[in-house]
């Protein structure tokens, strides 16, 4: 694995019908880093990962990977370099785990090459850093929601590619499970030097667990940087409409997001002749 990669965003802008999502927006993903994407529903978080995998073609602008255009790439040699886990997959019916994790394999085949023990590895490694090498035989469609997801997680894992781009990976996992998927990402960062970008809905594991942190506002880019930088009272208000409080977690040393509702702030003391001290009988 390398940590070369470029990819970048320049004056991307992406919709769908007569709708425009993203306008004008220009990002570069720091290589060998962990990137998290960031931003209220609808803002064009999903929208601008499916576009950097090329999944969807943009109106202006362009997606560049190591300098090309990645619409103008083959498809199955931007596959040996990206790969993406799109949010709610579906897998084809009654195939198995195994086969299904397998399928990551497909852009490493080529036309008279055939499947080998660096497959087999491949594939092995992947269901075990998923902890779902006892599902392999199973059906993929009669697992549970976070079952599937570390399924597809592990196929995503078996295309062993340079950049991994994931849309909402920890979704239907519960805390537990959530964790251990982000800690396998962040190990697969640190140990094989791997680019990652995804989309997250929690701020405060966004902040935990990014090296780079992207925040989208009505489709444009409101701030990138480090988690310091970007999670501010400010931002989040921008963002997310909401007022909150931002502390120090006291297990990373990260920014730690509190939010402020309109039910949950301590009242200021207040104090009464009933309660006076020193009242004299």
């Amino acid at each position: 694995m390398t940590t070369s990669h470029s990819l970048a965003a320049e004056g991307l802008t992406l919709g769908y019908g007569d709708r425009v999502v993203v306008e004008s927006l220009d990002l570069v993903v720091p290589p060998g880093e962990i990137t998290v994407i960031v931003g209220a529903n609808a803002c064009g978080k999903s929208t601008l990962l499916r576009s950097l995998s090329r999944l969807l073609t943009p109106r202006e602008g362009r997606v560049v990977l190591d300098g090309k255009e990645v619409h103008r790439m083959p498809a199955k040699k931007l596959a040996r370099t990206l790969g993406l886990l799109p949010q709610s997959p579906v897998a084809p019916e009654g195939i198995t785990v195994l086969d299904l994790v397998g399928r990551g394999r497909h852009p490493h085949q080529g036309l008279f090459s055939r499947w080998n023990d660096k497959d087999d590895a491949a594939v092995a490694a992947a269901l075990e850093a998923t902890q779902t090498t006892d599902l392999a035989d199973r059906a993929v469609d009669e697992l549970s929601g976070g079952q599937r997801q570390r399924v597809w997680i592990a196929m995503a894992l078996a295309q062993q590619t340079d950049l991994l781009l994931l849309d909402e990976p920890t979704t239907f996992l519960d805390v537990s499970h959530q964790i251990e998927v982000l800690d396998l990402l962040t190990d697969l960062n640190r140990t094989r030097g791997t680019t990652i970008v995804m989309v997250l809905h929690d701020l405060n594991l966004a902040a935990r667990y990014a090296d780079h942190l992207i925040a989208l506002a009505d489709g444009r880019l409101h701030a990138s940087g480090t988690p310091a930088e970007v999670l501010t009272e400010d931002s989040v208000r921008t963002v997310f409409g909401l007022d909150s409080r931002i502390v120090e977690d006291p297990v990373s040393g990260r920014p730690l997001m509190l939010p402020i509702g309109r039910h949950h702030v301590r009242p200021e003391p207040t104090s009464s002749p009933n309660h006076m001290q020193g009242t004299s009988r």
